[in-house]
């Protein structure tokens, strides 16, 4: 196998077939090679050279690659059907809706399996629209949603958004953190109210513990939903099963994706209080997906479900995570003129940076360091830290090495940036 010759053929057809802006970006970045193969936390290119993921796939891979358990659950299932007649009862959705009940906060029991995050989201929103009759939808500045018409009306960065309006309409997007932001719009009219628990693309923000809290009273009292966004977020990223579980808030819809699929299939889900269901119940063709559901995706989707809860995994995010910042405070401390905050939760960390140009810098450096890490789509002066839940002591502390060095290079530059 000629190694070099399948990276340029692979770069070439990037620039012909996929997008050549994205294969220079990726040239441009050191990232001129093929990712070949993975396990655990760690990702192999096609020569050999080993990265720590301290990217995760923006969240995928909470059990890292390739996890045993939900491999061979999706070997098993590919020998029986991996997709569904869509006729018959589908046992394996089935035992996911009812994990997902068991696992979600409160009295949540209802959910629809889709395939993505934006896919739950517009399925919450659909489901909010129809089951309160209203049309007004209230969201956050720099909240990432999803890139679908309904999902990206929600998200809120106008450099995703302007290209593609009009979009959606009746859609509002206030402060994030700020109840009284919310107060100023919510009404009668108001449909929902869509939130991040802690927004990730935004930059790692983490409103302050009564924040939740307060959106959901202000729902109840205007009759309005609440529909928490945990696709980037939920299980066990933040240390807690789901990031709502801090506050002990309880949303009306609750959107799952990302680490839902264990690394190994692609699945998303919402799921919601048995009130909503209504609409749905009454037509339970309302809202339909071919592949949502398929019982390779589910197969993996309960095996990783189970991995969480047995390895307890939700609780070794917590304990890395309290590490983990600790020493990005140390760096944070060392370092004023390059890192202007550290913050978080579990293993959902970020690092923003005093100046918008050394995020990219420090991404180059670790990525040619190996370490894999990537700043927000909505803050480029943050760069995101969300490795496998699994991660060892032993990659973290690696990984803090690299990052030191990275620091000590900016911080020679600062002037430069």
């Amino acid at each position: 196998m000629n190694k070099e010759l399948l990276v340029n053929e692979t770069i070439e057809k990037y620039e012909q077939y996929v997008n050549p802006a994205m294969a220079k970006l990726f040239r441009f970045m050191g990232l001129a090679t093929i990712e070949w193969e993975a396990e655990g936390s760690i990702l192999r290119d096609i020569s050999g050279k080993e990265y720590i993921d301290c990217l995760g796939g923006y969240g995928v891979f909470s059990l890292g690659h390739r996890h045993p358990q939900v491999v061979a659950a999706v070997k098993k299932q590919l020998d029986f059907m991996p997709l569904s007649s869509k006729v018959l009862f589908n046992k394996q959705m089935a035992d996911l809706a009812e994990l997902l009940a068991q696992i979600t906060p409160g009295d949540l029991q209802y959910s629809f399996i889709a395939n993505s995050g934006t896919e739950a989201v517009e399925g919450a929103i659909k489901l909010a629209k129809v089951h309160t009759g209203r049309e007004k939808i209230i969201s956050t500045l720099n909240a990432f949603h999803g890139k679908t018409l309904g999902a990206l009306s929600a998200t809120g960065r106008d450099v995703f958004c302007d290209p593609f309006k009009p979009l959606l309409t009746n859609f509002s997007h206030v402060a994030f953190g700020r109840i009284e932001a919310i107060e100023q719009v919510l009404d009668e009219k108001t449909a929902a109210v869509i939130l991040e628990p802690i927004q990730g693309e935004g930059g790692i923000v983490v409103p302050t513990d009564e924040y939740l809290p307060q959106v959901r009273k202000l729902c109840d009292q205007f009759g309005a939903l609440l529909i928490c966004d945990e696709v980037q977020t939920g299980l066990g990223r933040t240390g807690k099963m789901f990031a709502v579980d801090y506050c002990g808030v309880v949303p009306d819809i609750i959107t799952t994706a990302k680490a839902l699929g264990g690394g190994v299939m692609p699945v998303g889900a919402f799921t919601a209080r048995p009130k909503l269901w209504d609409k749905y119940i009454t037509s339970p063709f309302l809202h339909t997906s071919t592949f949502g559901g398929n019982p390779l995706a589910c197969a993996a989707a309960i095996a990783a479900i189970n991995v969480l809860l047995t390895d307890r995994l939700p609780e070794k995010a917590a304990q890395s995570g309290v590490y983990f910042i600790g020493e990005l405070q140390k760096l944070q401390q060392a370092f004023p003129a390059v890192i202007q905050e550290v913050r978080g939760r579990g293993l959902m960390i970020g690092i923003e940076m005093t100046k918008e140009g050394i995020g990219g810098f420090l991404m180059s450096e670790l990525i040619n360091c190996g370490v894999l890490a990537a700043y927000t789509l909505n803050n480029p002066k943050v760069i995101r830290i969300e490795p496998p839940l699994i991660i060892s002591r032993e990659l973290i502390d690696k990984v803090i090495a690299v990052l030191a060095e990275a620091m000590e290079k900016a911080n020679d530059m600062i002037e430069d940036f």
